[in-house]
Order: structure tokens, then C-alpha cells, then sequence
């Protein structure tokens, strides 16, 4: 009896347990129009299609409006910030701010405003627009994020923006329907190569309710893949052949331009 006891009592316990926590009513299908992009010679920039549709249970109402952000980032890398002044007639550095492990690539798209998605609090917690991502910096013996209003983090951000590499597009996400969208993801010529995460988050009501993620790949093919193959895995002997081009161009260029 007592055996037969414990074992209802766990069932019962279990039973609790699955009806307090909350069904999952809604459920994310994504994907991108290409999973690898190809960087050639004549590469000046692509866009692909982020495309998908929310999924609802029986129990979720027909008429619940959703918001959604889409957050592409890419390869990660260290990154310094430097501050230059003139002095004495000529511009020079001052001073300069390490970023640790940052997205060489990053963009935030959404259908409205983050503040029209979500609280202040909200959009902190899941990093919704470029003044909540995290980019952490090193700060004396210190790592941290700092301020978004921080001069080396406003700086960089805004560098990495006029080279098209980090943006954030308040409508740049279409709902087709109620559950279906689609949204672009710009890659500019000079974007880096890499891995590139997208997390794609799905709100009602100013609350995260679903997401999911997927990725693509951005890799070199041809003449500058084995370049950088090459001055990856053997670069002793690509210092070689460079060392070789660059004296060779210079004993064409005397032949080539010398007064007799």
C-alpha cells in the first residue's frame, strides 16, 4: 500500500506539473532563399529573403496580431575603436577602445517600432534594436557593455553603419497575411565571410511567445578562396610568393621606366 501510495502521489505530482506550465500556442516555420552565398572577383552585394509563418493551436485566438524581429549576425571578431585629434596641425590617435567577440555583421529588422513591440524592459532582456545588443568592451581591467550614448560605442556603431554592416529597419519585416512574412537581408559588398546567424523572435501583446533561428553561410570561391586558403594554412610560403610578386613588380617597373 504504501508503495502504491508514493507511486499516485508522484503521478499526481506530475500531472500538476504539466497543467501549470503554459501550452506553446504558437509555433514558428522559417527559412532563407539561400543557405550559401557565394563571394566571386566581380561580388558587389546580395539580398536574400527570410520567409516563414506562424502556426497556431486550436486554442489560440483567430484574431491575435503578432510583431516580429528578425536578428541576422555574423561572424564574431575583436575590434578596436580609436579616437583621433589634431594636434599641432595633424590628426593623430588619442586614445582607443577594444570591442570583444562583436558581430562583424549585424541587423535588426522588425514590422513597427521596438517601442510600439515591447517596454523598455522587454526589449533589454531579448535585445531588440541596436542600443540594447550587447558589445561587450574592454574597460581598463574591466569587461563590460557600457551606455549606448558611450562615445567609442556610439562611434563604432555608426562606422560599421556607413559601411552598410550594422542596420536596424523598423519596417523592414511584411506580414503577407496574419501569419505569413517575409523580410530582406541586405549583404554588401563588403560584407565578411562566415557563418551568419538569424534569430527570429515572435511577440503578442508585448510579449516574447515564439522563436526560433537558422543560419546561412557566406564563403569565397575561386581565385580569392585559394588565396585565402593559402594564406591561411601555409603562410610562411604565401609570405614567400608575396615577398617574390612584389620585388618582381619592382624589377618591371625599373626595366619598364628606366631613363637610358
Amino acid at each position: 500500500m504504501t508503495l502504491r501510495l508514493i507511486l499516485m502521489l508522484g503521478w499526481l505530482a506530475l500531472g500538476l506539473a504539466l497543467a501549470a506550465s503554459p501550452a506553446r500556442a504558437e509555433r514558428l516555420i522559417v527559412s532563407v532563399s539561400n543557405h550559401r552565398v557565394t563571394v566571386t572577383p566581380n561580388y558587389s552585394g546580395e539580398e536574400l529573403v527570410l520567409f516563414g509563418s506562424v502556426e497556431k493551436d486550436a486554442n489560440t485566438s483567430a484574431n491575435r496580431t503578432y510583431d516580429l524581429v528578425v536578428t541576422v549576425a555574423g561572424p564574431r571578431a575583436d575590434m578596436v575603436t580609436r579616437r583621433k585629434e589634431r594636434r599641432f596641425g595633424i590628426w593623430i590617435n588619442t586614445d582607443s577602445r577594444q570591442f570583444l567577440g562583436v558581430p562583424t555583421y549585424l541587423a535588426l529588422f522588425s514590422n513597427r517600432p521596438f517601442d510600439a513591440i515591447a517596454s523598455p524592459e522587454v526589449q533589454r532582456r531579448q535585445q531588440l534594436g541596436l542600443n540594447n545588443v550587447l558589445l561587450t568592451q574592454r574597460v581598463g581591467p574591466d569587461y563590460a557593455d557600457v551606455v549606448p550614448d558611450d562615445a567609442f560605442r556610439s562611434a563604432f556603431v555608426r562606422l560599421r553603419k556607413q559601411h552598410g554592416l550594422y542596420r536596424e529597419e523598423t519596417s523592414a519585416v511584411t506580414f503577407l497575411t496574419p501569419t505569413l512574412f517575409r523580410t530582406g537581408i541586405p549583404l554588401p559588398a563588403e560584407v565578411p565571410i562566415g557563418l551568419y546567424n538569424v534569430e527570429i523572435k515572435l511577440f503578442a501583446d508585448g510579449a516574447l511567445v515564439a522563436k526560433t533561428d537558422t543560419a546561412f553561410e557566406i564563403v569565397k570561391v575561386g581565385f580569392e578562396q585559394f588565396v585565402a586558403t593559402t594564406a591561411q594554412q601555409h603562410g610562411f610560403v604565401y609570405g614567400l610568393i608575396t615577398a617574390f610578386m612584389a620585388l618582381m613588380t619592382g624589377w618591371m617597373a625599373s626595366i619598364v621606366f628606366r631613363k637610358d
